[in-house]
This record gives structure tokens, C-alpha cells and sequence, in this order.
């Protein structure tokens, strides 16, 4: 029986990989953001509150899909304390 690829990482062979740069490990870290370079538009208090809420949901293991989307805009409306809550809770279970 063959063997079939059944995740996204499964067909990758030596071919499609990404080929490493001489003389360094494959793990390659980005440079630090240049603050001079940062665009001046300020965020909203409810993207902020979005933003912090899927930082906080993968934190505790818990990666946001595509369908929750709604789910975390409506969440991001709610109050500040209400939005303080909901991350303390999510805190206590990563």
C-alpha cells in the first residue's frame, strides 16, 4: 500500500524545502523594526483590545481560525474592564 500525504508537511522533500544560507543554522531571525521606520497611524482602542485578544488566545494554546473572526470583533465591543476579564482568564489557563 502506498503511502499517502495526509498533512500540509508530508509531500516536502529535499527539493522543496527552503535552502539554508552558507554557514548558518536554518533558523533565521528576522533584524529587529526600525522605530523610524514605524508608520504614525494610531490604533483604535477596540483594535487594540482585537489585536490583544488573539495574542492572548494563542498564548494559552488556543490559535484563532477564519470563522472566529466575528466571534473576536464582537468580543473586542465589549468594555475594557469586560475585555481585562476575558484576558486575566485566559491567562490562568495557558
Amino acid at each position: 500500500m502506498a503511502h499517502l500525504p495526509v498533512g500540509p508537511y508530508d509531500a516536502d522533500t529535499a527539493e522543496s524545502a527552503w535552502p539554508s544560507a552558507a554557514g548558518q543554522d536554518t533558523d533565521c531571525l528576522l533584524p529587529p523594526p526600525n522605530p523610524a521606520e514605524r508608520l504614525s497611524i494610531p490604533i483604535t482602542p477596540r483594535d487594540q483590545r482585537r489585536l490583544a485578544l488573539h495574542a492572548a488566545l494563542t498564548a494559552a494554546g488556543i490559535p484563532p481560525r477564519p470563522e472566529d473572526r466575528d466571534a473576536i470583533d464582537q468580543l473586542s465591543t465589549l468594555p475594557p474592564s469586560t475585555h481585562t476579564t476575558l484576558q486575566r482568564w485566559l491567562h490562568h489557563t495557558a
